[in-house]
């Protein structure tokens, strides 16, 4: 968007900033390492171009989310290179509101070949990650991609946050292969669900500011 508006990304944050913005999702992250980013996504950002775009957010006073595509081509150590220069950004900035781990999904794309990993290594991702990256608020386990009762239960992994009342209409998850073919839960099934696993509901903004205590 920078690049076609002809404006660098300090310029163009701004830009978006005296608009309006005050957040920006976490999306693209995918794994920082150059060595896996260059087989699963090539096109996009490299490492450091994500994490100075994200830089420049808090500099401008914005928050951020973000995320780390987990469980296909990489290994351990890669995982923990990604969280490692979360981390970093985090203790230099503090801009960053939550991690997000997304479990990748095998169907109908380029990688079907790549199994899933089970939910015991999924669980595993959201414990480590809540050890390691203490100094972010929140982990979020995105329900849409692993479903209602596997986000339930990773309230229980270090988990605090499991999205809102989503209308999926991309279905970006469903066609992978998650369990949800069209991803939408009411409030009141959120409610139920937070309380079958013995922990307050809460809802809030996208700054994580509280609205309301269920």
């Amino acid at each position: 968007m920078f690049r076609k508006a002809k404006v660098s990304v300090e310029e163009g944050m701004g830009i978006l900033k005296s608009s309006g913005l005050d957040s920006i999702p976490g999306g693209g992250a995918e794994i920082f390492h150059p060595d896996i980013r260059q087989q699963i996504c090539a096109d996009k950002v490299d490492a450091d171009g994500w994490l100075y775009i994200h830089e420049t957010a808090h500099k401008l006073g914005m928050h951020s989310n973000a995320t780390m595509l987990f469980g296909h081509i990489e290994a351990y150590e890669h995982r923990i290179h990604h969280m490692c220069r979360l981390r970093e950004l985090q203790d230099k900035t503090g801009g960053f509101n939550t991690f997000i781990p997304l479990k990748f999904r095998n169907g109908d794309n380029d990688m079907s070949h790549v199994p899933e990993t089970p939910l015991l290594e999924d669980l595993k991702v959201y414990a480590i990650a809540r050890l390691y990256l203490d100094n972010f608020p929140h982990i979020k386990a995105y329900w849409p991609m692993l479903g209602r009762k596997n986000a339930q239960l990773s309230l229980a992994f270090g988990v605090d946050d499991i999205d809102g009342t989503i209308d999926d209409t991309t279905k970006i998850y469903s066609m992978a292969g998650a369990e949800e073919q069209r991803p939408s839960m009411t409030t009141e099934e959120l409610v139920t669900l937070i309380r079958q696993a013995r922990r307050q509901p809460v809802e809030r903004d996208t700054l994580y500011n509280v609205v309301q205590t269920f």
